[in-house]
């Protein structure tokens, strides 16, 4: 259920996240020059609208009708949704998100049905035609049905976000939010859900408190700070500082979820953490201009709306020490009563957790290539941006060291692993996901982005298998 869930998430977040430039793009031009901006500007604020209605939502569409149908359906996907922009007042990025995908889905089941019954010729000619008639009856379609279904679901939600608002529960989400994260949903739940959702609100208000939930990196930092201060283990406590400079700066949360997952008490105090900041993010009406995207420190400067710039770290502050301070005598009690390593404390849950399902514990799956001939390794992670880059950067200078020149280490999303790829590496709750992306290559499973003692035993093996040759 997990896997299929992260899968759906994917797919959601998928056509959002190769687009986090556009509305990065969009969120400074909205910081900038709107009145209320940092540098006001009534002609360049003109850009603002236009961006939010069209642009934006026409480029998730593109990018879902292209997952779906190839470039077929990426321009069948843009064509529906400029009837579902027209045929409501809402900004249509769930609408987006849903004709898209239908669009490409349409256009992929016409080019089944009459392959290899085309006369030769008429190629260009079919081709061409049946994506304008099918993108204008999409389009119709998207007009009178779509957007306004898409309106009124949109309506209702923004209704229940004010009476949440107004009951002064809305804080609470982050019960379910932090939890969600360590499981690999951050991706679907902020590209998926939050961004659409904080669109609505800049449009409204040139700001939104949906950009500051997910993202924020303060309740992981206070988690990474006290294993650093009061973790008795050396390994643990030696890798924590580097872990805690790539999640605050480089907003690369999935280093944390490793040290919250070795010890599960530590959920109160992350869940606690992002409860308290968005408690205080609601009292004072705070939000951000456009989605920070990586979470980072640097992402909520750039982002933060003229005269709250403060106001905003502030949050990330009070949610790193709300966390910090949880975190710290769950972490001392836990370092009291065992003397495990972070690596040991990490193989433990792996082995524990293939027992469960009947299976043998192991670090790696059966080779599938031989090591002496592997040149081509991926490092998979559940967008293919953040942890995954990192990874590879890790990875490729390890593999720099040893003498092995010859081995390009990339990055993809666990969900598109190139066909090429000879040896896939992953985090651990990936791995049934990249072996259906690449059941021909070898996969190794880690549970630490930063110090695996799996890239150690790999660079070995690769080291071993080159000098018996």
């Amino acid at each position: 259920m997990k896997a299929k869930v992260q899968s759906f998430g994917r797919f959601l977040s998928g056509m959002v996240m190769p687009n986090i430039g556009a509305f990065i793009a969009w969120g400074l031009i909205t910081a900038l020059f709107i009145p209320s901006g940092w540098l006001p500007n009534e002609q360049l604020a003109k850009m603002v609208g236009p961006f939010l209605t069209y642009v934006l939502p026409l480029l998730i569409a593109f990018q879902g009708g292209k997952i779906v149908g190839g470039l077929r359906g990426a321009i069948m996907g843009a064509i529906a949704t400029v009837g579902v922009i027209c045929g409501t007042t809402y900004t249509m990025f769930m609408g987006a998100m849903v004709m898209g995908p239908m669009a490409g889905l349409v256009i992929k089941k016409f080019d089944a049905a009459v392959d290899g019954h085309i006369k030769p010729g008429f190629e260009m000619l079919i081709n061409n035609f049946s994506v304008g008639i099918l993108g204008m009856i999409m389009a119709v379609l998207g007009f009178y049905l779509i957007g306004p279904v898409m309106g009124i679901i949109l309506s209702f939600l923004t209704a229940g976000v004010q009476i949440l608002l107004q009951a002064g529960i809305f804080p609470l989400i982050g019960v379910f939010v932090e939890p969600a994260k360590v499981l690999f949903l951050n991706n679907a739940i902020n590209h998926g859900i939050f961004t659409p959702l904080g669109a609505e609100q800049v449009a409204e208000t040139g700001k939104s408190i949906f950009y500051m939930i997910e993202t924020n990196p303060g309740p992981g930092t206070g988690v990474l700070l006290a294993y650093w201060l009061f973790s008795k283990d050396t390994m643990t406590r030696q890798s924590a500082p580097g872990a805690l400079i790539i999640h605050l700066l480089g907003g690369i949360h999935e280093i944390s979820f490793p040290y919250i997952l070795m010890n599960p008490a530590l959920l109160l105090a992350t869940i606690s953490g992002s409860v308290a900041a968005l408690f205080y993010n609601m009292i004072f009406d705070l939000g951000l201009s456009g989605p920070p995207a990586p979470g980072s420190l640097i992402s909520y400067l750039a982002m933060a709306p003229k005269g709250s710039t403060l106001s905003v770290i502030l949050s990330i502050v009070i949610a790193a020490a709300v966390s910090f301070i949880i975190a710290s005598p769950i972490i001392k009690m836990s370092a009291a009563k065992s003397s495990e390593s972070l690596e040991e404390a990490q193989q433990k849950m792996q082995d524990m957790k293939a027992e469960s399902k009947g299976t043998a514990p192991a670090a790696a799956a059966p080779a599938q290539a031989d090591l002496k001939c592997i040149t081509n390794v991926v490092f998979a992670c559940d967008a293919g941006m953040g942890s995954s880059a990192m990874g590879a950067a890790v990875l490729q200078k390890k593999f720099k060291k040893a003498g092995l020149t010859d081995i390009t280490v990339s990055h993809a999303s666990v969900s598109e692993i190139p066909a090429d790829a000879q040896l896939v590496v992953c985090h651990q709750d990936l791995a049934e996901r990249a072996k259906a992306s690449a059941p021909q290559a070898r996969l190794i499973t880690i549970t630490n982005f930063m110090a695996a003692p799996e890239y150690a035993m790999l660079v070995d093996e690769l080291v071993a298998a080159r000098q018996s040759k």
